[in-house]
């Protein structure tokens, strides 16, 4: 009887007929005592766990707690993961901690010492979860290892350029199996995980790969510094840019198939750095804008305002708020909205990242002089309906989107600022008559993109009444009693966070706003108007949604600190 099975009889886990039936059961078909025990419902994984922890003096841990780094899980191949039933925790050094339910399973140890050449630190985990997350890394590992069909390449074109004095470039052709695979599985896993961005950069000893998801950056792997010329050749071979030219930046497009009736676009951009190119892939994925209003996050009564003056004839909409805050996906909403054979929409983006169906796309190109104002005038000439400007980023284009919005057209644009009032003012800044811009502005909206929180895992915490009320609560509000909660983390999220949602300020201009901006009135005035008008601005519509338990007070404070 090993020591293991002597502990779980002696702590009464386990009585002796069941014990011996699984030890009989462990030998005739191969397979750990645990596992026996848990998968006969005879004993309760989590207290297997802790008896496996105790009996070999080695720490345990929750699954639910954590994210396995996924640097780590590259390090042992997948038939090795499926032998021994183990899985690959984190890597600190020259350690390989990896999680496993028997500490007894000496060879699965050895086996991945000499496989790694770290020192293998063994973590009891629960059985049944241990299980479960070694199911999920190996569909994930088998998902990555499939080919993509990249339906933009030209066969004949695969070929990297060999300058003959940097010998890296030159084995940069498309049958250099294992940086095609690498690349293919990266950008796999990436869509997988709903990632936005993929950064590959190349520093003077290292070379990391990172991705974005939910607006933060996360690395995902270190291949080695050699790879750094061939996976920049790789990707621009991809992207059909000049492989040959490293010394200025390069912006190309990839179009994955993911399968039959989906594909992808990933836009690159390619920058020359101190120790190589650095390429940064952005994935437009269609399924995107085919986000509803309904889906933005926007509370009852925002999302009514916005689709009213949507269904107006005439007047100007703008979304501000920093970059990647969303306002592109706000717009898209509204356009799709929007978009019946009975109207003609046409918009005008610098550039157009995925393409509208029904919709006059246009891209801005200030080289040979099609700006956002000269496509303005264009489309006025062009029966518009409704026109979507990607950005207000001067006085003339501010001027012609004004001038359409006051003569029978629906105009929607962007602007760079903090919340809704200052939008007002920096018009006024760029040079706009305040008789225009009051005029002709009828809604302006701010917003920012708020991670929620993980459903399965956030914990309710206990906050101070003081602090409550100085985070913005009402007292009403804390003394009714609120519950909030903070993110934990488990297998079926990224540290607690899954998703996110828009946090919004929707301001319509109202007569006595516009009045203030006749006047010459500062953002301050038109602040205290909105407020005395009952318009929440954006850290009051995210403390509703923290107070909802949807986004955490340390995430809402996050976004909305300028």
């Amino acid at each position: 009887m090993t020591g293991l099975a002597r502990r779980l009889l002696g702590d009464g886990i386990v009585s002796r007929d069941a014990l011996t039936e699984a030890l009989r059961a462990s030998r005739e078909q191969a397979v750990s005592l645990v596992a026996c025990l848990v998968s006969t419902g005879r004993c309760d994984a989590g207290r297997i766990a802790v008896a496996a922890a105790r009996e070999f003096g080695v720490p345990a841990l929750d699954l639910d707690a954590v994210d396995p780094d996924p640097e780590a899980s590259t390090l042992i191949p997948r038939d090795l993961l499926a032998q021994h039933r183990v899985l690959p925790l984190m890597r600190r050094g020259a350690r390989l901690f990896v999680g496993i339910a028997d500490p007894s399973n000496i060879r699965a140890l050895d086996d991945i010492e000499r496989q790694t050449s770290l020192r293998t630190e063994p973590v009891v985990v629960e059985h049944d979860k241990l299980e479960a997350h070694i199911a999920g890394s190996i569909r994930a590992r088998d998902a990555s290892a499939a080919a993509f069909d990249f339906a933009d390449f030209d066969p004949e074109g695969l070929h990297a350029v060999d300058d003959g004095n940097d010998p890296e470039f030159a084995s940069a052709e498309v049958d250099d199996a294992p940086v095609v695979k690498f690349v293919n599985r990266i950008m796999l896993d990436c869509v997988n995980r709903g990632a936005s961005d993929i950064h590959f950069e190349p520093y003077e000893k290292t070379y990391r790969i990172r991705m974005r998801h939910d607006g933060m950056l996360s690395e995902i792997a270190h291949p080695p510094m050699a790879l750094a010329g061939r996976l920049a050749a790789r990707l621009k071979v991809m992207a059909k840019l000049n492989v040959a030219e490293r010394r200025m930046p390069q912006d190309g497009r990839i179009r994955v198939r993911l399968s039959p009736d989906r594909a992808i676009d990933l836009r690159v951009n390619t920058c020359p750095g101190l120790f190589g190119e650095k390429v940064v892939c952005r994935l437009l994925d269609p399924a995107s804008v085919e986000t509803s209003i309904d889906e933005l996050g926007f509370e009852d009564e925002q999302r009514l305002i916005y689709l009213d003056h949507l269904a107006r004839p005439q007047g100007m909409i703008l979304v501000t708020g920093p970059t990647g805050s969303g306002k592109t996906v706000s717009l898209y909403a509204g356009l799709n909205t929007l978009n019946t054979p009975d109207r003609n929409i046409a918009t005008a983006e610098d550039p157009a990242e995925i393409n509208l169906p029904g919709i006059n796309q246009v891209n801005v190109n200030p080289r040979v002089g099609l700006t956002f104002a000269a496509c303005l005038r264009a489309f006025l000439r062009q029966d518009p309906d409704i026109i979507m400007v990607g950005e207000i980023r001067d006085l003339e284009t501010a001027e012609v989107a004004i001038r359409a919005a006051q003569t029978g057209h629906l105009v929607l644009s962007t602007l760079h600022t903090n919340d809704a009032p200052r939008t007002l003012t920096r018009l006024v800044d760029m040079g706009v008559k305040p008789y225009a811009i009051a005029n002709s502005v009828s809604l302006i909206i701010a917003q920012r993109l708020a991670r929620t929180l993980c459903s399965a895992c956030k914990r309710p915490i206990r906050i101070p009444r003081d602090i409550l009320l100085e985070e913005g609560f009402t007292p009403e509000e804390v003394d009714a009693g609120i519950t909030l909660y903070a993110a934990h983390g488990c297998n079926r999220c990224i540290a607690g966070y899954h998703g996110r949602t828009g946090v919004f300020q929707v301001m319509p201009v109202s007569e006595f706003i516009s009045r203030i901006i006749m006047e010459g009135g500062n953002a301050m005035q038109i602040a205290k108007r909105a407020a005395v008008e009952g318009i929440r601005d954006v850290r009051q519509s995210g403390l509703a949604k923290v107070g909802r338990g949807l986004v955490s007070l340390e995430e809402l404070n996050r976004i909305t600190t300028d």
